[in-house]
């Protein structure tokens, strides 16, 4: 080799290195230019820096030009080819090479396992086997298994290491750490294990794989004992056990730890502080979490893009979502992970609508959302009620392609069942290819918030016959199904075994479902013993409930006693006074009305005004009783007029016990009349087209005379008026309601 093409060989290597491709191509015009016939050697250096630098047709001009390419020439062009991905010009040189060594096979090997072809691999490594058997080294038997690991093809897996052992391969770390991933990933747990065991020299990388693999079964206890048993750890190991205690929901270790790492005064990088926020976040640790995020921007990590979307989630789960914007804001580049993270914050905490502009904004700055990001937007609907909007996304997800993930279609269940239209959600569960117990409960809470007992109980039933495993959610759907039909020995069936068969502990949730059941059905004395064994008190819901139990069977001793236990709990909370009235007014005791006023007042407890709201034309259009602000109000009236007309033909009787004002029955009619839900759907009556539904949403309880009015106008006006009010759904359809008689 000749001292220039020694210098060029110098040079090439710095511009690879430094990235500098204008450079090298200077280099190349200067060989030309005074090189006659420049070496073969030198040549290959050629072929190799536009390979790494990415330049595959000035790779292959200089390889055609070489006059005599030797194995190394060739073999710089076939892993050019295989590493771009550029297979049918990979299988050409192959095919074309006079000879191959090692090098060459495990560049074709390597080339089709890359891009997961298995098929095209595995024949590749036969054909090794049959005419290179010499040439298998680790590389070899390590690209394989990586590629059984990533394409799941265990039984591949399986026999490499079978061929491993024959061959005399099984002490080398190299080869050893895949096949222990591979394991652990098929869940083969111990025979990863045994392999580790069995490797006579480890390294930290081998305990680095094994601790990442039992952490990811929960073998926690294992992990801890391997890591403290390491004579040597890297921050590669620190942070595989950060991650593997938070992945287990062990925040509060993860928090130990990662102190006890910065006190080693080890390197941290993306996955440590990722880890770490998260361990943060799930404990809503915010003081911990603002301390991580000093040390992020101590350590020149506020600009990486996983630690940014980390610290986005983190400031959500705790509920600081201007911080999370401010740093989201802040962040010099985003991905679709970013994006979620703020949007899912914003549904999680209660700002649907933030959630769908986000939604909105990533889609005008260009990023594709994945099937995370629309199956998180579309529950921000279904929270909203808002089916005009979640029917887009479904479109969306028709046109993406991403309607085939659980995910999408589960959030579209949920969607169309908390907006009423339970037979297009029932139609979309039998539509997917596949479906998980979030599916199932979906569709059983859908059910059930329609008051369909029957339908909501049989397909429990078919979820359990299916083999899949309801969870506390499952469960809540089941138990309201049971109390709105008045099944109250079914209730208690299903609440046992829950606790038996399933192994649920209740909480307050199942607990207010059972005091529903049996107050509803008058058990009202029941429900007080069962309230009294449960191992924690009722919640506001829960007390709610009784008392509208005690109103509608008007019984007043266990309804004050219901009344002061829901004060105790929450003294602020107005609804546990206006329960107590109601049960007063019903009975004609107006001084304990006034009274409960007067101590409403002393306290500065104000009730929540009722309100109803109804989407037309892509506007939200609100009512509250007695309304004189709509743009169409003697319309709107107007038409109440007539509708009261006619439900008096249809034998309408206001129920006047509803009003918690002692005047005139004239002006209780009137104030029945104008409730909020009813100046809503007259609004509909008006302006949406005859042949479809009239949506209205109401932040409070539907009242039981506005239940019976709403019946009649149904029927009256051949209209279905779909009603969510603070507790289920209402369809009223030809003078009847899903829920029954008792709302």
């Amino acid at each position: 080799m000749s001292l220039n093409s020694n210098y060029y060989c110098s040079v090439l290597k710095i511009c690879t290195e430094t990235r500098n491709i204008a450079q090298a191509k200077k280099i190349h015009c200067h060989i030309l230019r005074t090189i006659k016939d420049p070496e073969t050697f030198l040549l290959n250096n050629l072929v190799n820096a536009y390979s790494k630098l990415g330049d595959l047709t000035y790779a292959r001009n200089v390889f055609d030009k070489i006059p005599q390419p030797n194995l190394f020439s060739w073999n710089t062009i076939l892993f050019t080819y295989s590493k771009s991905g550029c297979l049918s010009e990979m299988k050409d040189i192959f095919n074309r090479m006079p000879k191959h060594d090692g090098v060459s096979w495990n560049s074709l090997i390597s080339g089709y396992a890359s891009r997961g072809l298995v098929t095209d691999a595995v024949k590749g490594y036969r054909s090794m086997l049959r005419y290179g058997a010499a040439d298998l080294n680790r590389i070899t038997f390590s690209t394989m298994l990586i590629l059984s690991s990533s394409q799941e093809c265990f039984d591949l897996g399986r026999q490499i290491h079978g061929q491993i052992v024959k061959l005399g391969f099984g002490s080398y770390v190299f080869v050893c750490c895949p096949l222990m991933d591979m394991y652990s990933k098929a869940g083969f747990v111990y025979d990863a294990k045994r392999v580790f065991d069995e490797t006579p020299e480890r390294n930290v990388v081998m305990y680095n794989t094994m601790i990442t693999g039992l952490l990811r079964y929960g073998m926690v206890e294992d992990s801890w004992w391997l890591f403290h048993s390491m004579q040597e750890k890297d921050s590669i190991s620190w942070t595989t056990m950060i991650t593997g205690l938070t992945q287990n929901g062990l925040y509060r270790e993860a928090i130990d730890l990662f102190r006890e790492m910065r006190i080693e005064g080890l390197a941290m990088d993306q996955f440590t502080f990722g880890s770490m926020l998260t361990g943060c976040g799930g404990l809503i640790a915010l003081k911990e979490g603002k301390q991580v995020h000093a040390f992020v921007i101590r350590t020149n990590h506020q600009d990486n893009v996983f630690v940014g979307s980390a610290l986005v989630d983190m400031y959500c789960k705790c509920k600081l979502i201007t911080s999370a914007e401010a740093v989201f804001k802040r962040m010099t580049q985003k991905n679709v992970v970013s994006w979620t993270a703020l949007l899912v914050g914003y549904g999680q905490n209660g700002y649907s609508e933030e959630a769908i502009r986000i939604f909105r904004d990533m889609q005008r700055n260009g990023v594709t959302p994945d099937y995370y990001t629309l199956g998180s937007v579309i529950s921000s609907c279904a929270n909203l009620a808002s089916l005009e909007e979640g029917a887009q996304f479904h479109g969306q997800a028709i046109v993406s392609g991403l309607f085939s993930f659980t995910t999408v279609s589960n959030a579209l269940v949920t969607l169309y069942s908390k907006c009423g239209s339970i037979e297009d959600a029932n139609r979309l569960f039998n539509e997917m290819n596949f479906r998980d117990e979030v599916s199932w409960t979906a569709l059983v809470s859908g059910y059930s918030q329609f008051g369909k007992a029957d339908e909501t109980i049989d397909l429990f039933q078919k979820m359990l016959a299916h083999g899949l495993k309801p969870d506390e959610v499952t469960f809540v759907g089941v138990l309201s199904a049971c109390s709105r039909a008045g099944l109250v020995e079914k209730g208690y069936q299903y609440f046992e075994s829950m606790v038996k068969e399933h192994g649920i502990t209740p909480v307050v949730d199942h607990y207010t479902c059972m005091i529903d059941l049996l107050s509803r059905a008058g058990r009202l004395e029941e429900a007080r013993r069962f309230i009294n064994k449960m191992p924690m008190p009722p919640d506001a819901i829960g007390w709610s409930t009784l008392l509208s139990s005690c109103r509608l069977h008007g019984n007043l001793e266990i309804g004050k006693w219901a009344a002061a236990s829901f004060q105790e709990l929450e003294p602020h909370n107005p609804a546990g006074y206006i329960l107590l009235s109601s049960i007063y007014a019903a009975k004609g005791k107006w001084d304990n009305v006034s009274e409960l006023r007067r101590g409403m007042r002393i306290k500065g407890v104000r009730k929540e005004p009722g309100c109803s709201w109804i989407k037309y034309k892509g506007n939200v259009h609100i009512f509250s009783a007695d309304d004189q602000t709509s743009p169409f109000l003697d319309q709107i009236y107007a038409e109440l007029e007539e509708l009261n007309h006619k439900m008096v033909e249809e034998g309408y009787v206001p129920d006047l016990s509803y009003v918690l004002h002692d005047v005139e029955e004239s002006q209780k009619t009137k104030m029945l009349t104008y409730h909020s839900e009813r100046l809503a759907i007259a609004f509909g009556l008006i302006f949406i087209p005859p042949g479809l539904p009239i949506r209205i949403v109401k932040n409070l309880r539907v009242c039981g005379d506005c239940h019976i009015a709403t019946k009649i106008i149904s029927k009256i006006t051949q209209r279905e008026i779909l009603v969510r009010d603070a507790v289920r759904f209402h369809l009223f359809k030809d003078g009847t309601c899903s829920c029954g008689d008792f709302w």
